[in-house]
């Protein structure tokens, strides 16, 4: 591969004082006669090959990758140890939903100074994901703008069109059931998946307010949205199917659970997990509690953070955006990981712009690049978001079994997670 020169200016500089560190910082050894080094973290197919593209692409910097247990199997766990004992790489793989607890830890650096002028490069939604208040604490990679996913043999034989709106899809989801009891227009969602329907309302769960958090889980928008699922619960039109259970994955192949509105990565999982569902599956716009609207969620995505104490991170930043932004590497990603990228100049890649068979040869991507555009601002991760699903998880798994409400889930999670926060002695306003 062909040398290139760093792509910021002033990195070389930069550089030159980090080689002055000692080899036992935190970013990573260096020597005088050889380039930087930096410590990355991660575990998503492909992100060794990035390190690999980089390194290829200039001399004045060199990246070490270390593959770690996906975060909540260990990743986060082993990077916040490494941050407390002082030896934690430059960088690490956080997801947009953890990087808020992160910070609150102390465990990240903030460079919003060196972020400054790359702002532009990325979707808002997925720049604000990683960023609290005005400090930038990394690059966002990938993103999960949402839509609505639908069988279209079964709307097909019923004569269904496809629903704009949130009032059409709970019509067409009377007609499905009422059609064959045992069809359903779709199954349960929980924890984050859930939260892509209150992030698309604009009822965000946390906001940041100087030095404390706003918790607003049971906003009155998020009323409106529980009370939206609340009645497709009462009316019996959702498959008791668990999200991930073996019986979610059948219902989805067979058709007996005719949509999923989620995130992008989804058409992943239809394809690995039902694929008796081959060319019958299509995308669509996601539907709108507004006719004519279009506001959508997103639900995942991940970031290449810079943790606490990392000494070179002028080089951390190049490395990262590399990752994040140049076309070919990044393609790769997209073939070895299916991610979809945060960064708003990639979202023509030529390997976005295929028909897939499963989907009938839709070119599925086109409908994502919609939505990436029209993701509402404003979202804002919690302090402590595995606390905080774990509560709503509760609350939920018993409305959608008839033994709770929707509403009284998001308000014992709103005091279970104000009460959790303030133990931790943070400042919490609602």
């Amino acid at each position: 591969m062909k040398k290139t020169a760093l792509r910021s200016a002033g990195l070389a500089g930069a550089v030159a004082v980090g080689l002055a560190l000692t080899a036992c910082s935190s970013g990573g050894g260096a020597t005088a006669d050889g380039p930087a080094e930096i410590d990355f973290w991660g575990w998503a197919p492909g992100y060794a090959d990035a390190v690999a593209a980089y390194n290829a692409s200039q001399d004045d910097v060199k990246v070490n990758y270390e593959e770690v247990s996906p975060g909540a199997k260990g990743g986060y766990e082993k990077m916040l140890n490494a941050v407390t004992a002082g030896n934690a790489p430059c960088l690490g793989q956080v997801g947009y939903e953890t990087l808020t607890s992160f910070a609150a830890q102390g465990a990240l650096e903030d460079v919003s100074d060196i972020a400054a002028d790359d702002e532009g490069d990325f979707s808002a939604a997925t720049w604000a994901a990683m960023s609290v208040g005005d400090a930038v604490y990394g690059v966002p990679v990938d993103q999960g703008p949402m839509a609505l996913f639908y069988n279209t043999e079964v709307f097909d034989a019923l004569g269904i069109a496809v629903p704009t709106t949130w009032d059409e899809y709970k019509a067409a989801a009377q007609q499905i059931h009422a059609a064959d009891p045992s069809k359903y227009i779709s199954a349960t969602y929980l924890n984050y998946d859930y939260a892509g329907f209150d992030w698309q309302a604009q009822a965000p769960w946390f906001g940041v307010d100087g030095d404390s958090w706003n918790v607003s889980i049971d906003s009155p928008e998020g009323g409106e949205v529980a009370s939206y699922w609340q009645g497709m619960v009462d009316e019996g039109l959702l498959s008791p199917a668990p999200m991930w259970d073996q019986s979610w994955y059948t219902g989805l192949g067979d058709g007996s659970i005719a949509t999923h509105v989620g995130a992008v990565w989804i058409a992943g999982i239809l394809k690995g997990s039902a694929p008796d569902g081959a060319g019958k599956w299509a995308v669509a716009p996601m539907p709108q509690w507004n006719a004519g609207d279009e506001i959508t969620g997103n639900v995942g995505g991940s970031g290449t953070a810079v943790l606490k104490g990392c000494d070179n991170p002028e080089a951390a930043w190049d490395f990262a955006h590399f990752m994040s932004t140049d076309a070919d590497t990044y393609s790769a990603l997209v073939e070895s990981a299916g991610l979809y990228p945060a960064a708003t100049d990639l979202l023509t890649l030529p390997v976005l712009s295929e028909g897939d068979d499963y989907f009938g040869g839709q070119n599925i991507y086109e409908v994502f690049a919609e939505s990436s555009e029209h993701v509402a601002d404003g979202w804002v991760w919690g302090p402590n978001m595995p606390e905080t699903v774990g509560f709503l998880d509760d609350g939920l798994s018993g409305a959608w079994a008839g033994t709770g409400t929707i509403a009284d889930a998001l308000a014992t999670t709103q005091q279970k997670t104000v009460d959790a926060l303030e133990a931790q002695g943070l400042s919490v306003s609602e």
